[in-house]
């Protein structure tokens, strides 16, 4: 006789990443590792593997309107993230169907640039998702470069990291993570939470390697999940932190450039 269970759902909204380690993909994986259902809206498919992307094809607007209103009218959404969104007429849609379906956490990953600092959307892109998206946000998780975009700031010392936080904080998110992956010396590793009243550092240690590719959807989507299972928001957040950096201890062995983190390290041998 079957017996069903009742699980928490997370929805993603991002692009694919045929090599796996980042993206749609890797949001999946982390959702599934948190005990949570996982659903998808591609905004675009990318052929990449660990030496870089090769190819992108971005989905029409209507698609990913339709793919989002599939998964609210029957699963439902708990939590969502939201990845590489691509260019403004993705984000103008996205953030219209998220506020026209009320969904109360969410986490933007603002993929403007990479964690070396190379652009990745353009200005008109930039200007959507600081105006009609981010003001959304649960949780906004910039990472150095895309918080020195957001804030208007170059972020070099501790201070300017918490200024960069309470100047994105402005935009409108509920609370804003101004990630230190990027950030140089001691400073690796340590970031930055701020929701308006409590400005917390947050810290782990550091993890020597270059397999790091999906880092930053991965602590999004761990914080989405976390937010679908009730948690409050910082403790998601902590717990997330935590979940990367055991990740970041379990890289995998593919490819011959940038590996990705070791979503299923619960599943390894020790």
């Amino acid at each position: 006789m079957e017996h069903p269970r009742k699980v928490a759902t997370a929805l993603t909204i991002a692009g694919s990443d045929s090599g796996g380690g980042a993206g749609i993909q890797a949001d999946l994986r982390t959702f599934s590792f948190h005990r949570v259902h996982g659903t998808s809206a591609l905004t675009a498919l990318t052929a990449q593997n660990t030496l870089g992307v090769t190819r992108v094809d971005v989905m029409p607007p209507e698609s990913v309107a339709a793919q989002i209103d599939a998964v609210a009218s029957d699963i439902g959404i708990d939590a969502a993230k939201t990845g590489m969104l691509v260019n403004s007429a993705i984000i103008a849609t996205v953030a219209e169907r998220l506020r026209t379906l009320r969904i109360t956490r969410l986490v933007v990953d603002p993929v403007m640039a990479s964690r070396a600092g190379s652009r990745l959307i353009d200005d008109e892109a930039v200007a959507a998702l600081r105006e009609l998206l981010i003001p959304l946000a649960t949780l906004v998780t910039p990472n150095r470069h895309e918080a020195q975009l957001l804030a208007g700031l170059e972020l070099h010392t501790l201070d300017d990291m918490r200024e960069a936080a309470r100047r994105i904080h402005r935009l409108g998110p509920q609370a804003v993570l101004v990630k230190g992956g990027a950030m140089p010396g001691s400073l690796c590793g340590t970031d930055v939470w701020f929701d308006g009243e409590h400005l917390e550092t947050l810290h782990l240690a550091s993890v020597e390697t270059r397999n790091t590719h999906g880092t930053g959807c991965t602590l999004s989507a761990a914080i989405a999940a976390n937010l679908a299972l009730g948690l409050g928001l910082l403790e998601a957040t902590r717990q997330a932190k935590q979940y990367v950096t055991r990740a970041l201890q379990h890289p995998l062995a593919l490819g011959r450039g940038n590996g990705p983190i070791g979503h299923f390290f619960p599943l390894l041998d020790s």
